[in-house]
């Protein structure tokens, strides 16, 4: 493992974690009035009122597909083809993303595939320990799956301490980097928060992933606000085949932590990449906005920019050489009175319907 402790993740005194940016910390009475919108003023819009399209995955598809390949599972994980081997990110394939599996946001969707017919994999990247990316019944039924997991500093901790070996386990700060087999991952600066209950927040570290193999480079971002040390990776480690970034469950209340579909678009720009893959959408209603809303925006973003974009369905593969644009299939479930959506501005707080 190489590392470059100058640029490490930046740490408070009591050795929690923080953005080169601080971010600004919500008053109780902002706090308040989130939750207060969050759980009494949510538009019917921010869940499909029809069932989503999927294309079932099987393993003998996996198997038999090119070397290459990426399949979109939901929200943000997805399955990397690399080498002959199996990668996969922010594993989620619970009913909800939750602390609890009687309440919390609930899946739009199933999985395209089980785990239990999922091929061997060769390791399981994390980016955070958020319930919409860290998924403990997952990680569980993932043990016998996976040869290793590779996580950000004290994720790696958490998941030792639900039975994962320790020795199968690889820990990563910022800038630091790890090769598994042909395949080298980084882990890269995002501006974001951590912690799963009341009294552990920040504990563990945040990251972005660089992952080259195959004689590719790609781009995961997690979860992040927009910061400057995009413009930093695209430098380092640019340019990219495919970008990978989250584009979904934004709002005005909490910008600093995720980002606008405008955002989005700058960030993979900043990046340079070649092709521009939209996740953190589609599966979980964690926001204000349309379901649907991410996709539109960052469509039309994309377009009016000349940006390659592709927007598989989930467990659709997408040639990682050669991407394909995939068709708008989110438009079978939108409603029919749906209004139109800009792609510019920052207005995610929509009207009902």
């Amino acid at each position: 493992m190489s590392e470059s402790s100058a640029t490490a993740a930046p740490r408070h005194p009591d050795g929690r974690f923080r953005n080169v940016v601080p971010r600004r910390r919500q008053g109780l009475r902002e706090v308040l009035s989130l939750i207060w919108k969050l759980s009494t003023a949510k538009p019917k819009t921010t869940v499909p009122d029809q069932a989503l399209p999927v294309r079932a995955l099987g393993t003998a598809d996996i198997e038999a597909a090119p070397d290459a390949s990426l399949w979109r599972l939901g929200h943000s994980t997805m399955l990397f083809k690399l080498d002959g081997r199996y990668w996969l990110t922010d594993p989620v394939f619970s009913e909800r993303a939750a602390p609890v599996q009687w309440a919390g946001p609930k899946r739009f969707h199933a999985p395209p595939i089980d785990i239990e017919a999922l091929p061997r994999l060769a390791g399981v990247i994390l980016s955070h320990d958020h319930y919409d990316h860290l998924d403990h019944g997952s990680i569980v039924r993932l043990i016998p799956k996976a040869d290793l997991f590779v996580a950000p500093l004290g994720v790696g901790d958490r998941i030792v301490g639900w039975g994962v070996d320790a020795t199968r386990v690889r820990q990563l700060d910022w800038w630091q980097s790890t090769d598994v087999a042909g395949l080298r991952l980084t882990a890269a600066p995002s501006r974001h928060f951590s912690g799963r209950g009341l009294r552990d927040g920040d504990r563990t570290l945040w990251a972005s992933w660089v992952i080259e193999a195959a004689g590719l480079r790609l781009f995961f971002s997690g979860d992040t606000g927009y910061h400057d040390d995009f413009k930093t990776i695209g430098e380092r480690h640019g340019p990219f085949d495919v970008t990978f970034l989250e584009n979904g469950a934004y709002n005005t209340m909490w910008p600093e932590v995720h980002m606008h579909p405008d955002e989005t678009l700058q960030a993979h720009l900043d990046l340079r990449g070649r092709w521009l893959v939209p996740v953190h959408n589609g599966t979980f209603d964690l926001s204000l906005h349309p379901w649907y809303e991410p996709f539109e925006r960052i469509r039309d973003l994309a377009r009016a920019a000349g940006v390659k974009l592709a927007t598989p369905m989930m467990g659709e593969r997408l040639a990682l050489a050669q991407p394909h644009e995939g068709g708008a299939w989110w438009h079978a479930a939108m409603p029919e009175t749906a209004p139109p959506i800009s792609p510019g501005g920052r207005a995610s707080t929509p009207s009902t319907r």
